[in-house]
């Protein structure tokens, strides 16, 4: 067996890819406290960033704000926050671009959002009304911020240039690999991504989908469609029958069988999380396999799943692996 930490005999040395995490805001005191330590384990992973979603009341948006400044105090990981168009004026998303950049946030998830239950869902959300125009205001109100500025040129005397502006450091949108509930079709989706990509999207993350090959199908087209920023797979491990119900019930889309009868007649608890993790790492893997630039994990503000997802595809951070072999012996 090898080493922890070392490569399977075998193995090529690729880098590792790039690895990031979905968190969302603490409902009450006693989460948060947890949710630090969750924060805690997965920045000894060395995630390229955490995200965190940002819900449309004011609470959770407070709460949101907490657990990104948390993670710029306390950890060396680059926080991402979620934004919305659902519900935004002009003057209310402008003010909250210009919070989460004053605070020392420098990357967004841009996302449309979906119209509040019971909603017409053909009604407009707000001023906003799509991801790639949230894009563009995420854009300008960072020029805002950063007006132009001369500077000079070394080894001319007197002469100078505009100094170019600081641009966030990442703006990332949502992709539908299995379609999104109200596209036309695939082309349509590859559409709205390029027009996101257009509008200044940096990075595509997928939402849920259960089979590589609807990813890697996905970017193909996407791919012959003109889109040419990294999209990076989300996954999802789902560890209850219960969440995989709900999780179904929220997306429209259908998990293999295979996945839905082997939760639903697990009474384990302990061999229900297997089944879920056993699912996760061979989706990744396949994915990674297929060229995949790196991997999204939807975390449910718990780190062991997620964590044991990267430790069976021999992704973990090395020095968190040798972290935790000491804390053992002790």
């Amino acid at each position: 067996m090898a080493e922890t930490g070392s490569a399977p005999e075998g193995a090529d040395c690729r880098p590792r890819p790039p690895i990031s995490f979905e968190l969302f805001p603490p409902r009450t005191d006693a989460a948060a406290l947890a949710l630090g330590r969750t924060i805690d384990r997965l920045a000894e992973a060395d995630p390229a960033f955490i995200s965190v979603t940002f819900g449309a009341g004011g609470t959770s948006r407070d709460r949101s704000l907490t657990v990104l400044r948390y993670m710029l105090a306390h950890t060396n990981v680059e926080p991402m926050a979620h934004l919305t168009c659902v519900g935004s004026s002009h003057s209310e998303a402008n003010r909250l671009v210009r919070e989460f950049l004053d605070a020392g946030v420098t990357s967004f998830l841009a996302l449309r959002g979906d119209p509040p239950v019971g909603a017409d869902p053909d009604a407009g959300i707000g001023d906003l009304a799509s991801a790639a125009e949230l894009v563009q205001l995420i854009h300008r109100v960072q020029e805002e911020r950063e007006p132009f500025a001369q500077v000079g040129m070394p080894g001319m005397p007197g002469a100078s240039r505009i100094r170019e502006r600081a641009r966030p450091e990442r703006v990332a949108v949502a992709a539908f690999p299995t379609g999104h509930p109200r596209s036309r079709g695939i082309a349509h989706d590859v559409d709205i991504l390029l027009a996101k990509e257009i509008s200044g999207a940096t990075l595509a993350i997928t939402q849920l989908f259960w089979r590589a090959d609807d990813y890697l199908t996905f970017v193909d087209r996407a791919r012959a469609g003109g889109v040419t920023i990294p999209i990076v797979p989300g996954i999802m491990p789902v560890t209850t029958p219960a969440r995989l119900a709900r999780l179904t019930e929220l997306t429209g889309v259908e998990p293999p069988a295979e996945l839905a009868i082997d939760l639903e007649i697990e009474p384990d608890a302990a061999a229900q999380a297997e089944l879920g993790i056993t699912f996760a790492a061979r989706l990744a893997a396949a994915v990674l396999e297929g060229g995949a630039p790196g991997l999204h994990l939807y975390t449910y503000n718990r780190h062991e799943v997620v964590l044991e997802v990267l430790n069976r595809l021999d992704l973990r951070n090395p020095d968190q692996l040798v972290n935790e072999r000491n804390t053992t012996q002790r």
